[in-house]
């Protein structure tokens, strides 16, 4: 169901000392529907998140809890970019208060994701999982999906900083999900070969391989390589910032609000 609002949006930030919270909070500020309602940052102590993030004080001081920022006054939706095993926790407190998840989440299980989503839609309300918010990036898994009809041998690899802890991404396992649906299963490579090394071919995913690059000085990035006879196709997507995923965080903590249930894939907001 979509119930679009023209009333200001107040938005709750979890993590909001951390690189993705700070750049989730001055996009709020920065947007004219939008009400920066609470932050939550754990080790910042009461400052101000306007001032914290080199704006303008906003009036809004970090609370050292989540439970705390979200009990602190009327919230529509909660942005959560925090660590992969806290953001399920997050989004039932949040839930339970009749606010609106938007999760930048990965490594969540179907039945994780099911259980938000009957507690959404008991309440009533709308919420997101969603693995990548670059708009972009986006494009790049549905045109993926899109080619893997017509060239079905195909690999996907993924770069990422030397930070990261989950391997593969969760943008690479949405896109494996999403070619998955339009291609049947394939064994690729010769059937008889053999790893000279364990896991040179990287991980098996429903015929395909997935190979993820941890290096320092990377940011994000991920190309589908398509491989036919006498020639190949790569459809690549390069993130350089993480401003660049502000724009679809504005789109979701919008729409959510006329959606009743748990959406995963940000694409489903795409019009």
């Amino acid at each position: 169901m979509n119930r679009m609002t023209t009333k200001p949006i107040h938005v709750a930030v979890a993590g909001a000392s951390g690189r993705m919270g700070r750049e989730v909070v001055k996009m709020v500020l920065d947007e004219a529907d939008f009400v920066l309602a609470a932050a939550s940052a754990r080790s910042t102590g009461p400052v101000d998140a306007g001032t914290f993030v080199g704006k303008s004080a906003c009036g809004v001081t970090f609370s050292s809890t989540l439970e705390e920022a979200l009990d602190s006054g009327p919230i529509d939706v909660l942005v959560d970019f925090t660590v992969p095993h806290a953001v399920y926790e997050n989004a039932k407190a949040a839930i339970s208060r009749g606010i609106r998840p938007v999760l930048g989440a990965t490594g969540l299980s179907p039945e994780q994701i099911e259980e938000l989503d009957k507690l959404c839609k008991e309440k009533g309300i709308g919420g997101l999982i969603a693995p990548n918010f670059s708009i972009g990036a986006i494009l790049m898994m549905q045109f993926a999906a899109q080619a893997s009809k017509y060239f079905p041998h195909l690999e996907i690899i993924e770069y990422h900083g030397d930070q990261k802890l989950d391997a593969p991404s969760g943008t690479s396992i949405k896109t494996a999900e999403l070619i998955s649906k339009v291609r049947e299963e394939i064994r690729q490579g010769n059937p008889n070969e053999e790893e000279i090394i364990d896991g040179a071919r990287g991980g098996y995913y429903n015929g395909f391989r997935v190979h993820s690059v941890r290096l320092p000085g990377v940011f994000a990035q991920q190309e589908v390589i398509f491989g036919a006879f006498g020639q190949s196709l790569k459809i690549r997507h390069d993130s350089y910032d993480r401003a660049g995923y502000m724009p679809g965080v504005a789109v979701a903590v919008r729409k959510v609000m006329g959606y009743e249930g748990m959406i995963y894939g940000f694409e489903h907001l795409m019009d």
